[in-house]
């Protein structure tokens, strides 16, 4: 019964989501297409260049070879595009003391406008055309993805919110194509929401698309992926709009079980929760405390209920540990929860009434939340 629900949801948000998207030329304003080769450089852009590919060869023979395959994919989704020349060094055992030669190879090379074009392979400007129907809240669940990619978990978020849509009388239009953010398209919805978003997938005219659109009072919801990259490479979005960078998750094992305890029982997004329950997932950890970026924490991980330890035993304890939080961005809201890498957390009940309540709060009953900055 659980799967078909699941492949009835998907279904359901294929004959939702527009198939139509106008033709659209190359992409020009990718977001680093003019920026010098350097080691912190994405590694995708390294190894994309015959150029810079042999900069690190030379400079460091044999160690490309040690990159496991997985990280080395050219053609996204690919990890290469997450990680930097220098956060891929540790795969490959190039010692640090080599890595500012690596550097002043790589940033003597020219970058040619072949250079310039695999760069913005990536990107895209396809426009859908969406046919929303009047009188519903109407949801864009974006799920375009150019770094790590776990299908299973996009899936159960995917047929997850297309069944809140269903439950709640919501209209939820998908795509994977980031030409839908611009102006226009995006006055046609209330809140958006990011499946698990990996990559920089924005081009910089659309960063300022979104950006305007959210601070004007428009909605964000993301969850797990969408803040899990190891490099970013736009800091308005994880410093201002997320409001704290990942750190890493735990290896001892990946996936625990942990107790998620409600810090805002006063907030429409916790209304109907537990104090607290268990579950298991992988349980991101942060560079900083959203808090001191303003968020409203939701709920918290307790750390004395599972293990965070991650790589090389690195210790990934927060002390106060949010994992879901909201904030104000200008007149607009975002909701983040880091919760969400295992695909059967978007059927675990309490989790599922999180999301739902976010979705509502950020899509509908929350639009005074967020009143204009005098």
């Amino acid at each position: 019964m659980k799967r078909f629900v699941i492949a009835f949801a998907a279904l359901t948000a294929s004959h939702l989501a527009s198939t139509a998207a106008s033709a659209a030329a190359p992409v020009t304003d990718c977001p680093l297409r003019d920026a010098p080769f350097s080691i912190d450089s994405p590694l995708l852009d390294i190894l994309l260049s015959p150029a810079a590919k042999a900069v690190m060869e030379k400079t460091a023979p044999g160690h490309l070879d040690k990159i496991p395959a997985q990280f080395a994919g050219t053609t996204p989704p690919t990890f290469a595009a997450i990680l930097s020349g220098r956060e891929a060094s540790m795969f490959t055992g190039i010692k640090p003391e080599a890595l500012p030669a690596i550097d002043a190879a790589l940033r003597a090379l020219p970058v040619t406008a072949a250079d310039k074009v695999a760069r913005c392979a990536r990107y895209d400007n396809d426009r859908p055309a969406f046919n929303l129907p009047a009188g519903k809240s109407h949801l864009l669940l974006f799920e375009k993805i150019n770094g790590f990619k776990d299908e299973p978990s996009v899936n159960a978020a995917h047929a997850a919110f297309v069944a809140m849509a269903a439950r709640k009388g919501w209209a939820v239009e998908v795509t994977d194509k980031a030409g839908a953010f611009n102006p226009a398209t995006l006055r046609q919805f209330d809140a958006v929401i990011w499946n698990n978003i990996s990559g920089d997938v924005l081009t910089l005219s659309q960063r300022r698309a979104f950006q305007g659109w959210l601070e004007q009072g428009g909605a964000f919801l993301g969850v797990h992926g969408t803040n899990g990259d190891p490099v970013a490479f736009w800091p308005w979005f994880t410093d201002t709009l997320i409001g704290a960078r990942f750190l890493m998750h735990p290896m001892a094992p990946q996936f625990q079980d942990a107790r998620v305890v409600v810090d805002d029982p006063s907030h429409p997004i916790a209304k109907g929760l537990p104090r607290e329950w268990v579950m298991n997932d992988e349980w991101y950890s942060f560079k900083s405390n959203p808090r001191a970026a303003g968020a409203r924490v939701i709920a918290t991980l307790d750390e004395g209920t599972y293990n965070p330890a991650g790589m090389m035993k690195m210790n990934l304890r927060m002390g106060d540990h949010p994992i879901a939080w909201t904030k104000c961005i200008g007149k607009g809201r975002m909701f983040y929860s880091a919760i969400g890498h295992r695909p059967e957390t978007y059927s675990e009940p309490h989790y599922v009434a999180m999301l739902e309540a976010a979705a509502d709060w950020a899509a509908v009953s929350g639009k005074g939340d967020c009143p204009a900055r005098k």
